[in-house]
């Protein structure tokens, strides 16, 4: 079994330069474009997009996945603006070469119990499920605190829901701890199925404290001998959130991303899982 390794790059530096010397210093080839110059990827100027593709280029380095921020909003929100931003995103990506988009499934008003936006979150998903085929993509959902998809169930039931090989799933084993659920007991069977992607990070089950993979309660060891006896060959991306962790995303900076790299690594040879 052999892993492609991946990064989000902008929890390196807002600059694409020290991002992809960064990378090459640990031998990673691809990356997860979530943002450049402290700009999101949903806002990328054609300019931005040329701009970026050319560096990209002159480092060899390719893109794993969109880190887009789309289903990062109210589930009562206006749905029209985020299927714009959706097709804009589909866009950057065919421009940079990759089919998979992380996506999220609406943030659910505090207090209200999910199950009661059910009907209209796969109603949603579905609408931005149709625009990913529509481009020859897949969306990753990501399992994230305080979204529809926040634990085990309700993300394979969303995309059982939907329906389409377009909605497959990414694995998050940290925002799991987040969510009091065990990623590996209580989550990898479930998602196994749809899993196409890997978001490497973990944390501490008492205090919800992200750590390098290994050092927290995310049962990555668990996960990648299962991954590994599985089969798995997909994308395994750093997503550290060492120096700071928001709801919009983290930031490492250069040497906490090593660092995350490195911890991740030993787990890979640990498991006599090869990687690239």
């Amino acid at each position: 079994m052999t892993v492609v390794l991946s990064g989000f790059a902008d929890e390196i530096s807002p600059d694409p330069g020290i991002q992809l010397a960064t990378l090459a210093s640990e031998s990673i080839s691809h990356l997860e474009l979530r943002s450049v110059w402290s700009v999101n990827v949903a806002d990328f100027s054609d300019e931005q997009v040329t701009a970026f593709r050319a560096a990209l280029n002159d480092a060899g380095v390719r893109v794993s996945a969109v880190g887009s921020p789309i289903g990062k909003i109210p589930v009562a929100a206006p749905l029209a603006p985020e299927l714009e931003r959706m097709r804009r995103v589909a866009d950057v990506a065919a421009a940079l070469g990759t089919t998979i988009v992380r996506v999220f499934s609406f943030f659910i008003p505090a207090g209200e119990p999910p199950e009661r936006h059910r009907n209209q979150v796969i109603d949603r998903m579905g609408a931005l499920t149709r625009v990913a085929e529509e481009h020859g993509l897949v969306l990753a959902h990501e399992n994230e605190k305080e979204i529809y998809g926040d634990i085990p169930g309700r993300c394979a039931d969303l995309i059982t829901a939907v329906g389409s090989p377009a909605l497959r799933a990414t694995f998050d084993p940290a925002n799991f701890v987040q969510c009091g659920v065990r990623p590996f007991s209580d989550a990898y069977g479930l998602l196994r199925p749809h899993l196409i992607y890997l978001q490497v990070k973990d944390a501490l089950a008492a205090t919800g404290q992200v750590v390098p993979a290994g050092r927290g309660n995310g049962q990555l060891r668990e996960t990648l001998g299962a991954l590994r006896d599985s089969g798995f060959a997909g994308f395994m991306s750093l997503e550290p959130h060492l120096a700071r962790a928001g709801r919009y995303g983290g930031f490492s900076g250069p040497e906490g991303f090593r660092q995350a790299s490195q911890a991740l690594k030993f787990l890979l040879n640990e498991a006599s899982i090869s990687w690239r």
